[in-house]
């Protein structure tokens, strides 16, 4: 006789739904969260996953521990400052608590004063005038990309195609093969590529304007550099040349500094830029600056003027929470990038050791990176310990989730963008994987 299939006993739906757990389960997740809960459990008994008599407490597992998103907080031990797989930026505590505060009903649009509309983000924009003050107006959308659409779209108009000028060797692709030039041919305007890919002068530029020309602009290569016989044409000639044919110019500078930093000496910077003459200067808020992503526009107040003034920009704004985190980021001191990047050598040494010899391996040599598109090449050195490649899945999987950097067959664990309050976790999490896998 042929034994039933214990599948066939998988508890059915509305069973499983009148558990004392799961109902109490209702008071904070809505049904089709609980449901869908359900169903996976189910689904995985039936593929053999889990024994068919542990599906009841698997859902009151998976419901205890569901928590308010499907993100899981991770501690990035890569190196990487800016991690774009691991959110770019991490918040500051002032940022942090900023949101909190605007999750609520707040004056975003209020004179509480008068009691009448007022406009969007007064408070990030006097933040970013105080913090640049070579920027006459400001204005915050909600990304990078968005903040170049919007402001070759508004500038558009000088000639009926809208050519935007820009040199060979800054036609940039980014991350997921995301390029600039289609985002800025999507406006219907044409890309005049000058010189090449190594090599752009003055003279390029000047040749190639005419009624037809939009904007002049320039972009960092912002994660990747061209070195050898090379030759780029800076801001202040391209504002003679700007001034010369009354064209606007537009310089993406994209990893966020406000002032040059030291320790990034070749990275440029919005003040720099707009000092030499930059209409307009856009970068990201979660790169170098730290803050929430959002596009930053500081310039010249007609420039910026015009772009606020334009339909796109509704569709572009950013909201409360961004507002209230970028104002916190720009106006407190503490900020988990600028640490990262700063960091004090001898410390981050002594810290890795005593990880070490927490977990028994070895200390080596290892640079961190800016990345998210800032300093390109440039190394951050620094340690790491040393495990096997082995250990970084588990690591990933663990709670908590430890990223560490797999390169060569190694597992590398830095402890650059690692909290050092969280220092002593980190060491558990090596020490339950060792455990594991011994």
């Amino acid at each position: 006789m042929v034994e039933s299939d214990p599948r066939r006993s998988i508890p059915r739906t509305d069973h499983l739904l009148a558990l004392p757990e799961v109902i109490a389960a209702g008071e904070r997740l809505n049904q089709a969260t609980i449901k869908a809960i359900i169903s996976e459990v189910q689904n995985a008994a039936r593929a053999g996953e889990i024994p068919v008599a542990e599906v009841a407490s698997a859902i009151v597992s998976s419901l205890a521990s569901r928590s308010a998103s499907s993100l899981t907080p991770v501690l990035n031990a890569t190196g990487i400052l800016v991690h774009t797989n691991l959110g770019r930026a991490p918040l500051s505590p002032a940022a942090t608590q900023a949101i909190t505060e605007a999750a609520g009903y707040v004056d975003v649009e209020m004179d509480l004063g008068t009691g009448k509309r007022s406009k969007r983000g007064t408070g990030a924009k006097a933040a970013l005038l105080r913090a640049c003050p070579a920027a006459e107006d400001a204005l915050v959308v909600n990304n990078g990309a968005a903040a170049l659409l919007l402001a070759v779209t508004a500038l558009r108009g000088r000639g009926s195609s809208g050519e935007i000028i820009i040199s060979r060797g800054e036609l940039i692709e980014i991350g997921a093969g995301f390029r600039l030039t289609d985002l800025m041919t999507t406006t219907g305007a044409r890309l005049r590529e000058v010189g090449t890919t190594n090599r752009t002068h003055v003279a390029d530029y000047a040749e190639a304007i005419s009624d037809d020309t939009s904007c002049l602009l320039k972009v960092h290569t912002s994660n990747f550099r061209v070195e050898g016989f090379t030759s780029s044409v800076d801001v202040g000639q391209l504002r003679t040349l700007a001034d010369e044919h009354d064209v606007p110019l537009i310089v993406d500078l994209g990893s966020g500094l406000f002032t040059p930093d030291p320790a990034l000496p070749d990275e440029p910077d919005i003040d720099t830029a707009l000092r030499a003459g930059a209409d307009l200067v856009i970068v990201s808020g979660d790169k170098l600056l730290g803050g929430p992503q959002a596009g930053l526009i500081l310039g010249r107040t007609e420039a910026v003027q015009k772009l606020a003034k334009h339909p796109l920009a509704r569709a572009l704004r950013t909201d409360k929470l961004t507002l209230a985190a970028l104002e916190a980021t720009i106006t407190h001191t503490a900020n988990p990038i600028h640490d990262a990047l700063h960091i004090d050598p001898d410390h981050l040494r002594e810290r890795t050791e005593i990880l070490a010899e927490a977990v028994g391996a070895t200390v080596v040599d290892h640079d961190g990176r800016v990345g998210g598109g800032g300093a390109p090449g440039v190394p951050l050195p620094g340690w790491a310990i040393e495990l096997p490649e082995s250990c970084a899945e588990p690591l990933r999987l663990g709670d908590p989730a430890v990223v560490a950097r797999v390169y060569q067959g190694r597992c590398l664990v830095d402890l650059r963008c690692v909290p050092e309050s969280e220092d002593q976790s980190v060491a558990a999490a090596i020490k339950r994987v060792r455990a594991d896998n011994a």
